[in-house]
């Protein structure tokens, strides 16, 4: 059988929805010839499961494999063509685009009356969008423009360019710092996750204290003030202040008086309601949580949002995940493990259109979910999907804790003949990654323990040993965020008394909720 390959065509074409694809159909309708193969081979690539290039060539005569990169290069473009033309009526920035290319059309032509009514409509049409560059290109053509347009009020429509272009290059210039940090931090993130020592901290500090200016977020524009908040946002997600974090996802929010129907602030949303529901999980706020989740489920079927591919996954992705932090926050792992059991074939498709950081928080989830409904086996299945992941270098925390959680889970199913082998492994990878700290320390040499001959009432007194040891940690600067990561207090809690983890989260939510 031939090795399956991916293909950049092939995933394009199986992420059209069936209006897309009747649409590229219906627009390339009656073609002859060799522009004919282009719906042929769109045709045999639609029916395909698995991308095969081979198969393709073989079972298609007409196909001439010397062309065939050609022939798939085209057919991409005319995809893209078709799909710009059917998103047109429903995307703002396209329609100005477009607009914009006339004026230069017009202009070459030498026809500057016209280009200079057609830019006076996409003016009044781009008032309406925050797209900044945009409004600086539209911009730029008034100032070509205006030699050619000589009229009495010459000199004051100069004056109010020239103003109009200054205040958006400011706003450009706040724009583009807001968003560099953004991506700076980011990239820390996506690579460390929560800071895990003083080091972390002084760099985190530091990178705020160089590139972020003393601005007065009151005279930002809606667009800048959602990425200072983003920014303020990230950097206490970094220490693991979760009230503040409520805070600013609470203004984020809140900024949105309706719902709104551009994809750009519409994942503005989604991101600030999701950044919300973090927060209120991590600090317990049960009923808002809940409130919040309906607004966030609810926008799937709000008739005046129209989602596109992207939008579809990030409110799957969300969805699902605060539904089984919902689960999370009152040891309902059962309910959890029913709902992965109705998507699971869903869930299967999703991950394959996730970014790799996404979806390696993910399988951490929902093996800490099957690790909190006794399913250890089904743990193990999600924790080695990240413990074999060649993305290494993405989430390293998520990575040691997985680790970690594996080496529990191999002692609940008294798999000791492996503990060794495993610790040894951690004990080398949390070295590498210069994760190994006091937390971890204590886990690895209390298991290490484990695995020698002990008495019941022995056991039950290294558990108590190890859970005063780590509550000490709790309130430590940064070892405390190992309890993000995994409930170590309640699975420890558990062995003492005898109970589930689930009991024992259960009771301590009740307690907390006065439910």
């Amino acid at each position: 059988m031939p090795k399956e390959r991916s293909d950049h065509l092939f995933t394009l074409i199986k992420s059209l929805r069936k209006n897309e694809k009747r649409y590229f159909k219906v627009r390339n309708k009656g073609l002859q010839n060799e522009d004919m193969k282009y719906v042929m081979l769109f045709d045999e690539l639609e029916k395909m499961e698995a991308f095969d290039e081979e198969k393709i060539i073989s079972e298609n005569e007409w196909i001439n494999p010397i062309q065939f990169s050609n022939l798939k290069a085209h057919l991409y473009k005319k995809i893209l063509q078709s799909l710009r033309e059917y998103t047109q009526s429903s995307n703002e920035d396209i329609q100005i685009r477009e607009q914009i290319d006339y004026i230069q059309i017009l202009f070459d032509r030498s026809l500057y009356q016209q280009s200079m009514i057609l830019l006076q409509k996409v003016k009044k049409a781009i008032k309406k969008s925050d797209n900044l560059e945009l409004q600086l290109e539209v911009l730029k053509w008034e100032k070509n423009l205006l030699p050619y347009s000589i009229a009495k009020n010459n000199q004051k429509r100069v004056k109010q360019v020239i103003e109009e272009a200054n205040a958006i290059n400011e706003r450009i210039t706040r724009v583009n710092l807001l968003t560099n940090l953004m991506m700076e931090l980011n990239a820390i993130y996506i690579k460390t996750g929560y800071i895990r020592d003083k080091s972390d901290h002084d760099n985190i500090k530091a990178l705020f204290n160089e590139k972020l200016p003393n601005w007065n977020p009151a005279e930002f524009s809606f667009r800048e003030k959602l990425l200072w908040y983003e920014i303020q946002l990230s950097y206490f997600s970094f220490i693991q202040d979760f009230d503040k974090v409520y805070e600013y996802s609470k203004m984020w929010v809140n900024l949105f008086e309706f719902t709104p129907n551009s994809a750009y602030y519409l994942e503005m949303y989604l991101k600030g309601l999701n950044h919300l529901l973090n927060a209120q999980a991590r600090l317990l706020k049960y009923d808002e949580f809940q409130q919040t989740h309906k607004t966030l489920r609810d926008l799937a079927n709000h008739r005046l949002v129209k989602l596109n591919e992207n939008l579809q996954i990030r409110l799957f992705k969300y969805s699902y995940a605060h539904q089984f932090n919902g689960y999370f926050m009152i040891g309902e792992f059962n309910k959890g493990e029913q709902l992965l059991q109705r998507i699971e074939a869903r869930l299967e498709a999703y991950i394959g259109m996730l970014d790799k950081h996404s979806e390696l928080v993910l399988f951490y989830k929902i093996a800490c979910l099957y690790f909190g409904n006794d399913n250890y086996r089904q743990a193990l299945k999600w924790l080695n999907r990240i413990i074999n992941s060649e993305d290494q270098d993405i989430r390293e925390d998520v990575h040691s804790f997985a680790r970690i959680v594996n080496l529990i889970t191999h002692y609940e199913l008294g798999n000791t003949d492996v503990i060794e082998y495993y610790i040894r492994s951690t004990y080398r990878f949390l070295l590498k990654k210069h994760d190994l700290h006091l937390f971890q320390e204590l886990i690895l040499e209390f298991l290490k323990g484990l695995s020698r001959e002990i008495t019941q009432s022995q056991l039950i007194e290294r558990f108590k040993e190890l859970r005063i040891k780590l509550l000490e940690l709790e309130s430590s600067k940064y070892d405390k965020r190992a309890f993000v990561y995994f409930d170590m207090i309640s699975w420890l809690e558990s062995k003492i008394q005898n109970k589930s983890v689930a009991t024992i989260i259960s009771e301590k939510a009740k307690l907390k909720l006065n439910r």
